[in-house]
C-alpha cells in the first residue's frame, strides 16, 4: 500500500526527496545495524549520488542518518560538525557499483567502538523511499516502511518455524520473509517484516533461539 504521504513526499529539510529525504533514511537503516552510534563509517557514493551528491546534500544526509538525525531534522545541513561532536569518523568516496545499480545507490561499511561492523549496499528510489539491496555480503530487499527484524544465524532446519511460532504467539502478521545464505549449513541472513510492533519480551526470546548470532529491529523510518 502506498499513502498520500508516499506520493506527496516525506517531511524534510530538502533539497530532495530521493537525494536527501531517501539518503538519510539509508544512512538510519546503517545506525541499526548496531546497538548503538557507529564510530567509523566509510560512505560510497554511485551514479547520481556521487555526481550530484554534494549539491543535494547526500553526504550530509547519509551521515546525518548514521546520527540518528531525521529527514527534517534541521541539524543535516551541520551534519558534518555534528559527527565530529559525536565521535563518528568518516570518509566519503566515488564508487561504480555497475551498470545494474540503480544511479542513486550508496555503501555504508561502518564499524562500531566494540570493533563489530557492517555494511550496507541500498538505493534512494524516489520520494523519499529506499531500498536495502544487500547487508554484510547478504542479497536482501526491505524498505523500512515496516517493523523489521534482521537476524544473524547459521542455516539450520526448523530455524524459520520457530521465528515464526514465536512471531504467531505475539499476534504479529508477517508480511515478508527473506534468507540468504553463504551456503547450505553455513551463516545466514533472514530478514523478516511484521504489520505491528513486536513486545519487549519477544525481541529477547528471538535472540535465545538457536541458532541465532544476532538479532537487530527498529520501527517504521520516519
Amino acid at each position: 500500500m502506498i499513502s498520500a504521504f508516499d506520493v506527496i513526499g516525506p517531511a524534510m529539510v530538502g533539497p530532495s526527496s530521493s537525494h536527501t529525504a531517501g539518503a538519510c533514511r539509508i544512512g538510519i537503516i546503517a545506525r541499526h545495524l548496531f546497538a548503538g552510534t557507529p564510530r567509523e563509517a566509510t560512505i560510497e557514493l554511485h551514479g547520481s549520488f556521487a555526481s550530484t551528491g554534494t549539491g543535494h546534500a547526500t553526504d550530509r544526509a547519509l551521515v546525518a542518518g548514521l546520527l540518528g538525525f531525521a529527514p527534517d531534522d534541521e541539524r543535516i545541513k551541520d551534519a558534518f560538525s555534528q559527527a565530529a561532536t559525536l565521535g563518528l569518523h568518516f570518509e566519503i568516496l566515488s564508487a561504480d557499483f555497475g551498470e545494474d545499480a540503480h544511479p542513486n545507490s550508496a555503501r555504508l561499511t561502518v564499524k562500531g567502538e566494540n570493533g563489530e561492523d557492517h555494511s550496507l549496499l541500498a538505493a534512494s528510489v524516489g520520494g523519499g523511499m529506499v531500498e536495502v539491496r544487500e547487508v554484510d555480503g547478504y542479497t536482501t530487499s526491505f524498505g523500512g516502511q515496516l517493523e523489521t527484524l534482521l537476524l544473524w544465524h547459521e542455516d539450520k532446519p526448523g530455524f524459520l518455524a520457530k521465528v515464526t511460532a514465536l512471531l504467531s504467539c505475539v499476534e504479529a502478521n508477517i508480511a515478508t520473509i527473506r534468507t540468504s545464505r553463504k551456503g547450505r549449513g553455513a551463516e545466514a541472513l533472514s530478514v523478516i517484516e511484521v504489520d505491528v510492533p513486536l513486545p519487549d519480551d519477544c525481541l529477547s526470546l528471538l535472540a535465545k533461539i538457536s541458532p541465532t548470532r544476532t538479532v537487530r529491529h527498529f520501527s517504521r523510518l520516519p
